[in-house]
């Protein structure tokens, strides 16, 4: 469905660091990079994740927005999760089956380094 989902970032070189260390434990891997602008993708291709650096940036906590990277097993949401809280995260919901959301979903959420709410979850084939 998606081609690319980008959001605004303070500071590349941290929000770089961040995501290379959470999306590094879900197996991908930095994609392009411009001025001002990261991005990371599968090894295997498909959507593409960007950061772009803004000089002015709000980031409106708890507004109902967040991204959910999809993980290949529950062990990879454990990974990101430990990466992203030895990489300055905010814990918004340790790893866990989330039975309200389905019986199988297995997701983790933290608050990157901006605030911004992201997750992994991982589901297994129906």
């Amino acid at each position: 469905m998606f081609h690319h989902v980008s959001i605004g970032v303070a500071d590349l070189g941290r929000s770089s660091a961040f995501y290379d260390a959470v999306l590094g434990a879900l197996g991908h891997e930095r994609y392009m990079e411009k001025s001002g602008t990261i991005s990371w993708r599968s090894a295997e291709g498909g959507a593409v994740f960007w950061i772009n650096l803004r000089d002015e940036l709000t980031v409106v906590p708890d507004d109902g927005r967040h991204i959910a990277f999809a993980a290949q097993s529950p062990m990879q949401v454990d990974m990101f999760y430990q990466a992203a809280m030895m990489s300055g995260a905010v814990g918004d919901g340790a790893p866990g089956l989330r039975p309200e959301y389905r019986d199988t979903y297995y997701g983790a959420f933290v608050l990157d380094p901006d605030g911004h709410k992201v997750e992994a979850v991982y589901l297994p084939p129906a």
